[in-house]
């Protein structure tokens, strides 16, 4: 007969179910937050592009983006104070954020609760046991200090926030809407009779789910993907391996939870040594009485309190500590070797990208973005300023500025051009990597009901003719295609009219294009439009750019006499 359970079993499944529902909660508004970046209504044409929703939330309250930007910028950057709140509970309760907010450990435990479900016994109970891997994520949150104190901010590559944010932006979410695309297209043809009106139907359905109005493709999304798949594959052959392993943020609140004045308490005089509470465990910490509890490792998932059947585990406020609180299972050593390594490698990654002369000249950052010494001291690689850019324009860079700066956003304007009045991607920068401006500050096109400023518009680049590729230059054919999608006041495309005679002798008067260095913003809209299949015939570089005064093309007329 089983037995029945006591109070303090009833008070724990309570926080248990607490807890569960605090996680469907984080997780649907991380969802929420993320779709707020990524529907139609940022294609209107009739109004300027703007979000209202607090979409950099997760990424705002994340302690280890916050501390790691104060390092190598040694500023707090905006809302990223709302980490210390959390850095404050974590101090006080232990890794609350880990067990109970944070969506990644959420879809970790939901993957790796498939596996847990079907291992029994004995198997079950071992790999719910400290292992020593639990110590990598200490070393890693080692190598990203050393780097963050040469100024290079490579934590976001890892930390879990980001990393959900770039893999559901820029492949998972992606790949959704190009299939029901797909799915929605198909459903309207090939079919007659009642199978057309059912597949016209479900189509309809599916049209309703779709999260854009046209599909947003991401260069370098099959590798994104790749990386958070394997992530959670890891999970099938090891119990969360992610949040006991990896996770430098959940190294962060392990050693910040250290001597948190809320714990667990042990009753060894009541254990029957049944294990229950171990079988259940999701951080692998110890829980059971007869083991030193380790409390760091702890993600307050309560489990194991609601599932002992003696009540010999219970968790308060300054508990006894007698056989319950280890230290952190991390050597000096270990964290002064892995800081170095990070310390290390960031004049390696200089070396080869070189941040004044090496750059790939196509890397044209957003506007707003502050120069590239600063740009990789703040940008964390989220994605959300390429998820949110209303014509799939900016994209994540590979290598074109170098092993530091992968995975961080550049324009690619044969995919989309940046919009004249967009300053989307300056309002979800959570690290100020992209500045905040407005369209008045960006300049680009007069904007009704904006006051008109004498200021040079931002330019992130300047246009450049391929004359060997040119229609009117090369081939002697009419073509006036860059110069109709130019969106300056005054267009930076203007026409030079010759006189040629084409290959029948005969003479002809012909439109050359030529770019006003002067007027061009680098916007990348006639780069979008040209015909020209291939390369294109007139392509962006970041000369001219304004954000770094010593790329420039044009020469200062002298003051002096």
């Amino acid at each position: 007969m089983k037995k029945a359970r006591s109070p303090l079993q009833r008070k724990y499944l309570r926080l248990r179910g607490l807890r569960r529902a605090s996680q469907a909660f984080f997780l649907l508004l991380f969802f929420y937050l993320l779709l707020q970046t990524n529907i139609g209504t940022l294609n209107r044409p009739d109004a300027l592009p703007e979000i209202s929703a607090p979409v950099g939330f997760f990424l705002e309250i994340d302690p280890l983006i916050a501390i790691f930007t104060v390092i190598t910028t040694h500023t707090l950057y905006r809302n990223l104070l709302w980490a210390l709140a959390l850095v404050i509970a974590t101090i006080f309760l232990g890794r609350l954020f880990c067990g109970w907010i944070c969506p990644m450990g959420t879809i970790n435990q939901m993957i790796g609760s498939i596996k847990s479900g079907r291992t029994k016994g004995a198997r079950r109970l071992d790999a719910n046991r400290y292992k020593p891997y639990q110590r990598w994520k200490y070393g890693i949150l080692g190598v990203f200090f050393g780097a963050a104190v040469f100024t290079s901010l490579q934590v976001g590559l890892l930390d879990p926030i980001a990393l959900l944010t770039r893999s559901m932006g820029l492949s998972v979410l992606p790949a959704y809407n190009v299939l029901t695309q797909e799915f929605a297209a198909w459903s309207l043809g090939g079919y007659t009779g009642w199978a057309e009106s059912f597949m016209r139907f479900l189509g309809a359905i599916v049209s309703h789910v779709l999260i854009r109005a046209n599909p947003v493709y991401f260069q370098g999304a099959i590798l994104i993907a790749l990386v958070f798949t394997a992530i959670l594959v890891a999970n099938r052959f090891i119990t969360r391996f992610w949040c006991r392993g990896l996770c430098p943020l959940g190294a962060l609140l392990g050693l910040l939870s250290r001597f948190s004045i809320f714990g667990m308490e042990k009753r060894d005089s009541l254990c029957t040594d049944c294990n229950i509470c171990a079988l259940n465990c999701q951080g692998a910490d110890d829980p059971q009485p007869g083991y030193t509890w380790r409390q760091s490792e702890c993600h307050l998932c309560f489990n194991c309190v609601a599932e002992c059947p003696e009540s010999g585990i219970s968790f308060r406020f300054f508990p006894e500590l007698a056989h319950t609180r280890q230290p952190v299972d991390v050597s000096r050593r270990l964290l002064m070797t892995t800081a170095v390594s990070g310390l290390a490698a960031v004049p390696l990654m200089r070396a080869e990208a070189g941040l004044k002369t090496g750059n790939d000249p196509s890397l044209v950052r957003p506007p707003g973005a502050v120069g590239e010494e600063a740009f990789l001291s703040r940008c964390v690689r989220c994605g959300e300023c390429m998820n949110v850019c209303p014509n799939n324009a900016l994209h994540p860079t590979l290598f074109q500025a170098g092993l530091e700066g992968m995975w961080s956003p550049m324009l690619v304007p044969r995919i989309g051009y940046c919009e004249p009045t967009c300053v989307l991607c300056g309002q979800v920068c959570p690290t100020g990597a992209i500045d905040e401006i407005t369209p008045e500050e960006k300049a680009w096109v007069p904007v009704a009901g904006q006051k008109k400023t004498e200021n040079p518009p931002l330019r992130i680049g300047i246009a450049f003719y391929d004359f060997g590729r040119c229609l009117p230059w090369a081939m002697a054919t009419e073509c006036i295609v860059c110069e109709e999608w130019c969106p300056t006041t005054p267009k930076s495309i203007y026409f030079e009219e010759v006189e040629i005679q084409d290959s029948k002798g005969e003479w002809k008067l012909l439109k050359r294009p030529h770019v006003d260095p002067a007027l061009c913003v680098g916007c990348g809209a006639c780069t979008y439009a040209c015909p020209v299949k291939g390369d294109p015939a007139i392509y962006i570089t970041s000369v001219g750019e304004t954000r770094n005064p010593n790329n420039a093309i044009l020469l200062k007329e002298s003051t002096k006499p």
